[in-house]
């Protein structure tokens, strides 16, 4: 049974959204508040974490900075749900680590659909599995893992997926709009600014071997040259 913790302030909890999940055979949990949240996130490990931008204590994007802060919690998807929905509030929120971004009103069945697609994609891997290396770049497709010099980079679920898209096509460039329906899904509402906001990340965490994923103008991106074995 799946593990879905809900964090959202008692005021503006959502029974139906509650009463769903379980009916789908979620486990759910809630917190409160973003420090109840983040402590529930270290106890429980959920499988997915669904927050409230508009927390009592925090904005929800630091509950999303905590849970990216913390190595082992790293590849844990997260949704953020929020009453905002302009284009600068999902761009941070995806910079901060945000896996998905949904805007009330939303429709029940269309945010259980989107969940669900993060729990595939977080538990993914590849048909054709190998191991992709670039230099100090190691990219296991089997593991879901990526390493710099043997040490494990903390990625995110989607930053996996988007390093793993520009892997598996080397050299060739990859469109945002490409880079959207690879690893978003063709059903996600992100925009290609959402693309680059994980680009920035996923750069930010590759450090001194940043320059691999190199940015074409008016075309989008390519990964360096690969070794397959």
């Amino acid at each position: 049974m799946p593990s879905a913790l809900l964090i959202q302030s008692n005021g503006q909890l959502d029974e139906p959204l509650l009463d769903q999940l379980r009916l789908e055979n979620y486990d759910v949990l809630q917190a409160a508040s973003g420090k109840e949240g983040l402590a529930a996130v270290r106890a429980h490990k959920p499988d997915i974490v669904l927050v409230d931008l508009g927390l009592p204590d925090m904005p929800g994007t630091e509950v999303c900075r905590g849970i990216r802060a913390e190595p082992e919690l790293a590849a844990l998807p997260v949704m953020v749900l929020s009453e905002r929905g302009d284009e600068i509030d999902r761009v941070v929120a995806f910079e901060l680590g945000a896996d998905d971004y949904v805007t009330r009103p939303f429709s029940t069945r269309e945010l259980l659909l989107r969940i669900r697609a993060l729990l595939r994609r977080s538990r993914g891997g590849s048909k054709n599995a190998s191991t992709l290396r670039a230099g100090r770049l190691e990219v296991d497709l089997d593991a879901h893992r990526a390493k710099l010099d043997e040490r494990e980079l903390a990625l995110t679920a989607i930053e996996f997926r988007l390093l793993a898209t520009l892997c598996t096509h080397g050299q060739r460039v990859q469109s945002r709009e490409a880079l959207l329906d690879a690893v978003w899904g063709a059903d996600s509402k992100a925009s290609t600014r959402t693309v680059d906001a994980h680009v920035k990340r996923l750069r930010e965490k590759l450090g001194p071997v940043r320059n691999y994923v190199e940015t074409v103008r008016g075309a989008g991106y390519r990964f360096a040259a690969l070794d397959r074995r």
